[in-house]
């Protein structure tokens, strides 16, 4: 699955904004307060609105007043446009309405459409707990085929109807966009939380703070030694002097991270190693997860690394959207935009106290400028993507 569109309505700074036409490698900048944090917000919000529900995922973010744009009743809206499984458009439409102070579903859609020109079948179509949801999905895309409907009522109108639909077969559509936004992964990583050591046990994939970083290297090396050699590899190369890592138990039970140096005989535990060694450790084990997420959002992730790192980095981010997870990072570092292509980069511009959202390529400035050889983050540094300074 790919996200091609996200459109975004009264959500904070974002009044109405859309990332159109999405590459596989989405890369946002923009200046201090113009909306990054909050773009990928709204994938969180989404991804808890679903686990939970929109009113506690409202609640968590201070109420639906703080919540909605400055001036606008609401609804809150989100659209996002994919690619299913069988390559066909699909559009889920969601609106949070406000109903004397409590959070729900104002409206909820989900549809596929039938060809280029053909009337779109609303495999999901709810508002305020009730609803209806297609019964015939096997014969959709049939020639003559007609939709059967039925009538369903959930308990709260604030839990999304994919999310109890999706969790019955026969609403395969439902289900399949379900688990894509529960596998989304919103990175929160902390360097603190991935230094200490971790009690002993299980875990597949990295968390999204980063503090399981040694169970999992553990299981990477146990259960797919394949990925475990692949990210040594990369931190040999990336990182010069490393030529080990290794998940340690201790004697109380617990896991430490122990990083070898070809300089020293023995290897050092993970509080004494660079916080650029650790984290871009935890980044390798993140992009060479054997089940790549459907969609990765990292916010900054040129903190505590090397300048030279980041190119390079860029380009892991890039593999990875490319072995099928889709990839969207935002960045201040001119030194990672360098590495992006035109094409990847979108840029935030705050006017009014609103936001809205400019791709590079569609500049004939920038394109010149970078055919001529100039770089996109000597550019943004130069002030050339326009508006991008003002507040």
């Amino acid at each position: 699955m790919q996200i091609e569109t996200i459109e975004l309505r009264n959500y904070r700074l974002f009044r109405k904004a859309t990332l159109a036409d999405l590459p596989r490698l989405t890369v946002v900048v923009g200046a201090n307060g113009s909306g990054k944090s909050t773009l990928f917000d709204a994938f969180s919000f989404l991804k808890e609105a679903l686990s939970h529900n929109v009113a506690q995922a409202v609640a968590h973010r201070g109420g639906f007043e703080e919540l909605v744009s400055r001036g606008e009743g609401g609804p809150i809206g989100f659209t996002v446009k994919f690619r299913e499984s069988g390559g066909r458009l699909a559009t889920y439409q969601v609106d949070i309405a406000n109903d004397d102070g409590r959070p729900v579903v104002g409206r909820e859609v989900l549809k596929f459409r039938r060809g280029q020109y053909g009337k779109p079948w609303h495999f999901v179509d709810f508002s305020r707990g009730r609803g209806t949801a297609i019964t015939n999905e096997a014969a959709y895309g049939q020639a003559g085929a007609v939709e059967e409907r039925r009538d369903y009522v959930l308990d709260d109108p604030s839990v999304l109807a994919i999310k109890g639909l999706g969790q019955f077969k026969e609403f395969r559509v439902v289900a399949e966009f379900r688990s894509l936004i529960e596998n989304w992964h919103i990175s929160d990583f902390h360097i603190s939380n991935a230094r200490p050591s971790a009690e002993a046990g299980y875990a597949e994939h990295l968390s999204t703070r980063g503090d399981n970083v040694a169970q999992v290297a553990q299981y990477l090396y146990e259960r797919h030694r394949d990925c475990f050699d692949r990210i040594l590899n990369v931190m040999k190369q990336r990182v010069p002097g490393v030529s080990r890592v290794e998940a340690q138990p201790t004697e109380d039970g617990r896991l430490v991270l122990r990083f070898q140096d070809g300089s020293f005989r023995d290897p050092f535990i993970a509080r004494y190693v660079s916080d650029g060694t650790i984290k871009m450790f935890a980044y390798l084990v993140l992009l060479y997860d054997p089940k790549p997420h459907p969609l990765l959002a990292i916010e900054e992730p040129e903190n505590q690394l090397y300048p030279e790192l980041l190119h390079e980095l860029v380009e892991e981010f890039r593999d990875y959207a490319h072995r099928g997870g889709q990839v969207f990072v935002s960045t201040h570092s001119p030194e990672f935009l360098n590495g992006a292509r035109l094409e990847e980069i979108y840029w935030l511009v705050k006017r009014d106290g609103f936001t809205t959202i400019c791709r590079a390529h569609e500049s004939e400035l920038l394109r010149n400028l970078v055919a001529e050889g100039d770089l996109p983050g000597t550019l943004w540094k130069q002030g050339l993507f326009e508006g991008a300074g003002l507040q």
